[in-house]
């Protein structure tokens, strides 16, 4: 039997017979899971995971051809198609409701039959949903989640049906895609990570079980007609003018009620952190936190909050650094803070993943502001500040409880004074921001805070969380709050700007080389900056160099995505043209401390011992750069 986890495949035929009920009906049956499975990718995510499952399973049901005559023999599949009949007509089947199921009605006030919840199957009692997967998956649905469905419907059969573009349209067509070729190229906005549309995130087959609220069933059964009767009341009165449920603040009507998001948005559930429990704490993470500011009791203001970040307003103004998921609280999130801060009133919460700010106007609703920032994994250094406010260029942070000083630096002056900016309940004085810094980088303050560990440099990027700064091998990086750590960073600071709003978790530089230049041109400094972000994808790899005589770093290459400069691969070579004070031009190579031999080839051909080349060059040459590491592998050149 074809395994659930391997698109069907069959060999083809010189002829395509039609296929009878009996063969969809033995399809069905082999390849339940896999159907199932497209359906669940395709349907609407705002149907809700455990809809979703049932969904999925009532349509798949409904694809069977009605009748068992030979009248409803299925058509062959066209050519370019090499499914079997049988199947091929049943995920058709399968695409064409699921897709239904996101558009709306065409006429007439009454929605598709698709769009409804599933006659059959049903269950009473619990909520079923998929296994939660990791982080990767969770990314992945997210970014399907904000691709239309036609789009989703064109990614699955790409990644889970393996199926060329050219069988996608078909397929996409004869299920009602009016225009297939739009969803294919919606679909290439998304990476292609085709294997995790397998994992067990998107298996409704595979499937977790939790009740529903079983105080409130247990009270409402009696009352079982008197509640279905005031329902449908409530269901007329929404649909009036000025009736139902109305706006809570800034967030949109609530026309539907759900027990568990219903909890999970009840402010007297918030979880509050103990005030030492860090000091006990195995780990310094954000769950340690305790609840600040002085709007900690104000039930009124967090139900707002909770309310807005469950369903936002279309005036609230809502952003989400890369690979962070915007929706509701699971369950009840924790309170880090309540407070006014510079004619705002602002909420800090979290939810184990996320840390959520939210902001109003002191006085008034409109205008308020909604930030999400994933934080998954942070601790110690990386979860030790957090951005309160920012008003008139500056920015003030709430403070783990672990930190006992702030003190702003100016990056690009290392031997000048750190100017103290006081804490007062965890709140620091404003601190000039470097998020919309423009023109001339004529200087970098950045965040210095002491406390158990030591000292520790973050950086302001735009984001709720600022980033680490380090210094050090990329298997062992350390903290850039010391004197050499500064020295370090001073000439490659302005760098940071060009990964501002980008998830930034943290940056490493590395020097990893010092060549002594031709001429006696003295010695240059090479530098590796390595940006890693809280999603895992996307890192961004720099190699610098500065001669002597620069204030600044110039770049020599760059790459993005690539593992160089990092833990898992401690290496990097980079090259760059250089002209010497008697106006020659040189090509300068440098690889890390374990590099064996330097060799370049193209408009230069060069070899050296060792991680150091420079050759005479013309200006403009274009060289191609290989390494040999000391234990006999291949070291590649960033570009």
């Amino acid at each position: 039997m074809q395994s659930q986890d391997v698109a069907p495949r069959h060999p083809r035929s010189a002829s395509r017979p039609a296929a009878g009920v009996e063969q969809a009906e033995a399809a069905l049956v082999e390849h339940y899971p896999r159907l199932v499975r497209i359906a669940y990718l395709v349907l609407p995510p705002g149907l809700g995971r455990s809809r979703r499952v049932l969904s999925a399973h009532s349509l798949t049901q409904r694809a069977l051809p009605r009748g068992r005559s030979a009248a409803s023999a299925i058509p062959a599949q066209s050519r370019g198609d090499d499914g079997d009949p049988g199947y091929a007509y049943l995920r058709r089947q399968v695409l064409r409701t699921a897709l239904e199921a996101g558009r709306a009605a065409k006429r007439g006030p009454w929605p598709r039959r698709a769009a409804l919840p599933p006659l059959l199957p049903q269950v009473w009692g619990l909520r079923l949903f998929p296994r939660s997967g990791g982080a990767d998956e969770l990314a992945l649905d997210q970014r399907l989640a904000s691709l239309p469905a036609p789009a989703r419907a064109a990614y699955v059969l790409r990644g889970l049906e393996r199926l060329p573009d050219a069988v996608v349209r078909q397929v996409l067509a004869s299920a009602g895609v009016a225009d297939p070729g739009a969803a294919l190229r919606q679909a290439d906005r998304l990476p292609a990570r085709h294997a995790l549309l397998e994992s067990p995130e998107f298996d409704p087959c595979s499937l977790q079980a939790r009740p529903t609220d079983l105080l409130r069933r247990r009270q409402h059964t009696r009352a079982a007609l008197a509640a279905a009767a005031a329902l449908a009341v409530c269901g007329a009165l929404v649909a009036l003018p000025g009736g139902g449920w109305g706006p809570d603040g800034a967030a949109a009507p609530a026309y539907a009620q759900n027990p568990a998001a219903e909890a999970a948005l009840d402010p007297g559930r918030l979880t509050r952190a103990a005030p030492a429990a860090w000091r006990t704490s195995a780990r310094l993470d954000f769950s340690v936190w305790p609840a600040r500011g002085d709007l900690t009791g104000d039930t009124a203001l967090l139900r707002r909050a909770l309310a807005v970040w469950a369903r936002p307003g279309g005036a609230v103004r809502v952003s989400a650094t890369p690979g962070t998921a915007s929706g509701g609280p699971a369950g009840p999130p924790q309170l880090l803070y309540a407070g006014t801060v510079d004619a705002a009133r602002v909420v800090i919460l979290h939810d184990g993943l996320r840390i959520v700010r939210y902001a109003e106007p002191q006085g008034s609703t409109a205008g308020a502001a909604l930030d999400f920032a994933r934080v998954d994994g942070a601790s110690g250094p990386e979860a030790s500040a957090v951005v309160l406010d920012r008003s008139d260029g500056n920015v003030r942070y709430l403070t783990a409880p672990w930190v006992r000083a702030a003190a702003q630096r100016d990056l690009l002056k290392p031997s000048s004074a750190a100017l103290d900016l006081g804490l007062s309940d965890g709140v620091t004085g404003p601190l000039a921001g470097t998020a919309r810094q423009t023109g001339a980088c004529t200087s970098w303050r950045v965040l210095r805070l002491t406390g158990d560990g030591g000292s520790q440099l973050l950086s302001d990027l735009g984001e709720l969380v600022p980033a680490r700064l380090t210094t050090g091998r990329p298997a062992a990086p350390h903290g850039a709050a010391g004197a050499a750590g500064l020295r370090a960073w001073a000439p490659f600071a302005c760098a940071l700007g060009a990964v501002r709003g980008q998830g930034v978790r943290s940056v490493n530089a590395w020097r990893f080389a010092e060549q002594p230049l031709p001429g006696s041109g003295g010695t240059a400094a090479w530098v590796c900056t390595r940006t890693e972000t809280w999603r895992g994808a996307g890192p961004r790899v720099l190699a610098q160099v500065r001669v002597p005589g620069g204030t600044y770093g110039a770049v020599a290459a760059r790459a993005e995505d690539v593992p160089a400069c990092g833990a898992r691969d401690p290496h990097v070579l980079a090259g760059v043209l250089w002209k010497s004070r008697t106006d020659t031009w040189y090509l300068l190579a440098a690889g890390d401390a374990d590099t064996a031999s330097v060799t370049a080839t193209g408009g230069v051909s060069a070899t050296a011992s060792g991680p150091l080349l420079a050759a005479r060059a013309e200006q403009g040459t274009r060289a191609e750069l290989k390494g040999t590491l000391k234990g006999g592998g291949a070291l590649e050149a960033l570009h």
